[in-house]
């Protein structure tokens, strides 16, 4: 199974903790298809831990809990497929999972064999209680053979959070995305630390396994498990979702669908830094930090056309300014082209050809343009 694009989806952890059950989930399928998400590319519904009941069954099966899902994982995987949307569950590669239900360590290939049988069609994998002394690469790759062994294609989303310098080995494990950072919470000082701690890891991302910088906080409003009223509002989103978009992460919708605001949906569908985060090329961007300013950063990409992207991110608490200089990337005052750039929120249009470029942001804010090459007359 490839995956030459980063996932798009919704996961249940952001806002409903362990407050899950089947008609939220379902709730959150019906949502995703009626508020234009499915055609915007939001396919997989994921639930998060506590989704099962504490003990195992005498077979030694994971039995999800009959009190919050009744009729069972195989009637919520048939509802979510009935959509035209796929289905996601959650295991952890440690003794228990982070809220201590039972994990896979050890049992791997019987846990597989229950996911598949649920027809879940995408695994988001924890590294909870995983024990010192054992191999982490190890353990990951065998759940990788043990999803394989099913005969179902299920995606093998590896969240072990960064340790133990995973983005050098997850790859060889079959997984097809890693989350490479800790939980993010509804704060903008989360979103600044998770993307800046991955700057200098971009490079190990790439069709077939994605690096996976968390579940987006857009539309949480301060309500719900990793929320936190008044610390974020509609620049902070528009950044976060900017810069997951620029940096190739994998996008997965944590918020409450059943109340999230228009301008919210319109930041998710936004068609132009979906574009750029589903690019056929999947290239990781170049990123420039402002010798003048602490935190502000100019990213520039390429995109599959002949096209490129263009971001300026102010990832202070106070106004500032992105800037560009021709010979940031390569271009040098002879060299007879440059690029025509259009704003992916207005639609204003720039040129830019051997000129020093730098725009006013406020705090906390961004700038990101598509481009395309033009000739300098």
């Amino acid at each position: 199974m490839i995956i030459n694009k980063p996932p798009m989806g919704w996961n249940s952890w952001n806002t409903f903790g362990d407050q899950i059950n089947e008609k939220v989930i379902c709730d959150m399928a019906d949502k995703i298809v009626e508020l234009g998400l499915k055609d915007a590319g939001y396919e997989y519904v994921v639930i998060d831990d506590c989704w099962s009941l504490r003990q195992r069954d005498e077979n030694d099966r994971i039995v999800a809990d009959p009190e919050l899902f009744p009729n069972g994982m195989r009637a919520v995987a048939d509802y979510i497929h009935s959509k035209g949307l796929k289905f996601g569950m959650y295991s952890c590669a440690g003794t228990l999972t982070c809220a201590g239900f039972p994990a896979s360590f050890e049992r791997e290939f019987i846990d597989a064999e229950t996911f598949a049988e649920f027809g879940v069609d995408y695994l988001k994998y924890d590294f909870c209680m995983f024990p010192d002394n054992k191999d982490a690469q190890l353990y990951y790759h065998r759940m990788g053979m043990a999803l394989k062994a099913t005969g179902r294609d299920i995606v093998f989303s590896a969240c072990n959070w960064g340790n133990r310098e995973s983005e050098k080995w997850i790859r060889s494990t079959g997984a097809h995305l890693y989350r490479s950072t800790g939980d993010i919470g509804e704060r903008f000082n989360s979103v600044r630390a998770i993307s800046t701690s991955q700057f200098d890891k971009l490079q190990y991302a790439a069709p077939g396994c994605f690096n996976d910088i968390d579940m987006l906080i857009c539309g949480m409003d301060g309500v719900g498990n990793v929320g936190h009223p008044g610390l974020c509002g509609d620049t902070e989103y528009k950044t976060h979702f900017a810069l997951w978009c620029m940096m190739g992460s994998p996008l997965m919708i944590g918020s409450d669908l059943r109340r999230v605001r228009p301008e919210t949906i319109e930041l998710l569908k936004n068609p132009h830094l979906l574009r750029i985060n589903q690019d056929e090329e999947c290239r990781n961007p170049i990123v420039i930090e402002s010798p003048r300013s602490t935190a502000s950063y100019t990213m520039f990409k390429h995109l599959s056309n002949n096209q490129v992207a263009l971001g300026f991110f102010n990832l202070n608490d106070d106004d500032g300014s992105g800037e560009l200089c021709p010979h940031d990337i390569g271009l040098t005052i002879n060299c007879g082209f440059g690029f025509k750039f259009t704003d992916v929120f207005t639609g204003e249009t720039l040129d830019f050809y051997n000129d020093y470029i730098k725009v006013p942001l406020k705090a906390h804010d961004c700038k990101v343009y598509i481009g395309e090459y033009v000739t300098r007359d």
